[in-house]
């Protein structure tokens, strides 16, 4: 089976996403910084806050079908705020998604908040509400397998360790270990906004102890689109069946400010 993380950075690169996504046809996607707007006037909106104004794409998750058609969707709003369309506020929502094969058996799951609740009147303050997401499937050939992810807080001081994120993370292990049973290959990953060494990753290697970026030597997982020196922001963590699967930091194509991760079970 092949999983994808990726953060969708709001589709700003949606084609590219769309084609790579597309090619690489994963069995589980799990797809964070999900744009979704019911009825929007248009297909491109803008995002105003913290003195900044970002193009977004209105429906990611409609975009995203399209390179996945057949694919069950679950997405996971954290809060519902507004976008803008010239001077037109437009009620969006923004959370994670998950994608999930037709010929994959959803046999568990647990959807839930790693932080705050649902913000239904606004996407508020830093640090933001955030979600999680663990799915547990059942392929006729290969068996089960656990997939969890979550959207990491972000902090305006940094990606350190702090009390509120080691709550997030102990929150998200929690769900992880709600959801996959004994003897479960098992995948935690997603966007976690934490540096290697954090106690973030300390805590989720309770249930799946092998860091597959650094671990295997890659330098971040930041593309040419991030500006920032530190290039760290995305991980994926394996148990035990998993430790030696091929796994692959991707560099090109560039579909987002961060790179997707792609793994291979089998």
């Amino acid at each position: 089976m092949r999983v994808i993380s990726l953060n969708a950075w709001g589709g700003r690169l949606v084609d590219n996403m769309v084609a790579y996504l597309a090619d690489a046809q994963p069995d589980i996607l799990c797809l964070q910084e999900v744009v979704q707007t019911p009825d929007s006037p248009a297909d491109l909106l803008e995002y105003r806050d913290d003195g900044m104004q970002l193009p977004q794409r209105a429906n990611v998750i409609d975009d995203v079908a399209k390179a996945l058609p057949g694919h069950a969707i679950t997405f996971c709003p954290a809060a519902r705020g507004n976008l803008w369309h010239g001077d037109q506020a437009v009620p969006t929502y923004w959370g994670l998604a998950t994608f999930i094969h037709p010929r994959l058996t959803l046999v568990g799951q647990v959807q839930g908040f790693v932080h705050g609740t649902f913000g239904t009147d606004g996407f508020g303050d830093h640090p933001r509400s955030r979600t999680g997401h663990v799915a547990r499937v059942w392929h006729p050939d290969q068996g089960f397998l656990t997939v969890g992810h979550m959207h990491g807080l972000r902090d305006m001081a940094g990606k350190m360790d702090t009390p509120l994120r080691s709550e997030q993370a102990r929150r998200f292990g929690d769900m992880v270990k709600a959801v996959h049973q004994p003897g479960d290959p098992t995948v935690v990953c997603g966007d976690f906004n934490v540096l290697p060494g954090s106690e973030t990753l300390r805590i989720l290697a309770r249930t799946t102890p092998y860091d597959l970026v650094t671990s295997r030597g890659h330098d971040g997982t930041r593309t040419s689109f991030y500006e920032k020196p530190e290039k760290f922001a995305d991980y994926m963590l394996v148990n035990g069946p998993l430790k030696d699967a091929d796994f692959e930091v991707v560099r090109t194509p560039e579909v987002s400010d961060h790179c997707a991760l792609r793994l291979d079970t089998v």
